[in-house]
């Protein structure tokens, strides 16, 4: 397993401007730190429910079909590849709107998430199934990056309004070397 591609890749999708985290932004800049906390809370365990969901799926479908997990990588990498390409061309200047940052909208949103939905989807065969089947390695691997998502939601939180504001003022120079950092990742999947 190329365990620096897989926290990379982790990372940058987690840490990433998405629609959670510009909510969890905007709550903070809106309603505060208490808020924002609370909303990040509830997204942090959907996320874990959808990487738990996730692993027994793809799990079960390895058992089933082994060559899924070829055609799974390739999604992953695809799926990557388009993040790459998304970043690239991110303009975050008015994705900011007004939320209410509460537990269940928190959780709810990352059901609705494509971009957590789809990364739940590919982060564990494409890293993990094709190294571990062994439901402890997938299960501890699940904690791990929950626990990366949970930081990434604290991070802006805690740090949103300096986000925002770097983000803003080198917005292109970010968005390359967050897109550089996906492909690397997509490629080396492959490796």
């Amino acid at each position: 397993m190329n365990f620096t591609s897989f926290v990379l890749y982790c990372f940058i999708v987690t840490f990433t401007p998405g629609p959670t985290n510009i909510v969890i932004l905007s709550t903070v800049h809106n309603n505060g730190t208490k808020k924002a906390l609370e909303y990040a809370y509830g997204a942090t365990l959907a996320f874990g429910i959808l990487l738990l969901i996730s692993a027994m799926l793809n799990t079960l479908l390895i058992g089933v079909i082994p060559k899924i997990l070829h055609l799974m990588q390739v999604i992953g990498s695809v799926y990557m590849i388009y993040l790459a390409v998304q970043i690239y061309k991110m303009d975050s200047s008015n994705s900011s709107k007004k939320q209410t940052g509460t537990f269940k909208s928190g959780f709810l949103m990352q059901f609705l998430n494509p971009k957590v939905v789809l990364f739940t989807m590919t982060v564990i065969p494409s890293y993990i199934l094709p190294y571990y089947v062994a439901m402890p390695a997938v299960t501890i691997s699940v904690m791990v990056i929950t626990i990366i998502g949970f930081l990434a939601f604290i991070t802006w939180v805690l740090f949103g309004s300096i986000f925002k504001v770097f983000l803003q003022k080198h917005k292109k120079t970010v968005n390359i070397v967050l897109a550089l950092s996906l492909v690397y990742a997509a490629v080396m999947i492959w490796m």
